[in-house]
């Protein structure tokens, strides 16, 4: 994956100013975790939402929207959003998104859960290059260490990918 460090590399002579370091911890607990968990309406609308509900809490949690494990989750949870509304979605029915920052064991756990039985997660494989879709899975699998699928509690299923996450510095 090509480095993404989020600090911009024009100099300050061209208008531009390095972006200062975030302050970590905002939102976490003393062991450095904390956890965003909510729904969203099983429409493209809904998925684009909670991809910004992941960002805007990365951000409070000390990640900036350009740093490389925020494009990482925010990548990851979009994918998996996408998959919950088009292959996932019951008629009113949402979906649930479950981010949770491991700070001790340098991770992001994401879940994303849908109301659909039957329709389980294939394995990751790259389509033919004329093909317009069928990419998502595979893009998980890049960019999370391990990813996977099980059946939710009364109905349903649960995806989810771990991504890592910078050690913790105490910045």
């Amino acid at each position: 994956m090509a480095s993404m460090t989020g600090t911009r590399t024009t100099t300050a002579a061209e208008g531009w100013q390095e972006d200062p370091p975030a302050r970590r911890g905002y939102g976490l607990n003393g062991n450095g975790y904390g956890s965003l968990s909510r729904q969203f309406p099983s429409t493209p609308q809904g998925a684009q939402e909670a991809r910004h509900a992941v960002v805007r809490q990365l951000g409070q949690w000390g990640f900036g929207p350009t740093a490389d494990v925020s494009c990482a989750v925010a990548l990851v949870v979009a994918e998996l959003a996408a998959n919950a509304v088009r292959h996932g979605s019951l008629p009113g029915r949402e979906f649930a998104v479950r981010v949770d920052h491991e700070g001790a064991a340098s991770r992001f756990r994401i879940e994303v859960s849908d109301a659909r039985v039957g329709r389980t997660p294939e394995e990751a494989v790259l389509p033919p290059g004329d093909q317009e879709s069928g990419r998502g899975l595979f893009l998980v699998e890049c960019l999370a260490t391990r990813w996977g699928w099980e059946p939710r509690n009364p109905i349903g299923k649960t995806v989810w990918a771990e991504v890592a996450a910078p050690p913790d510095t105490g910045a």
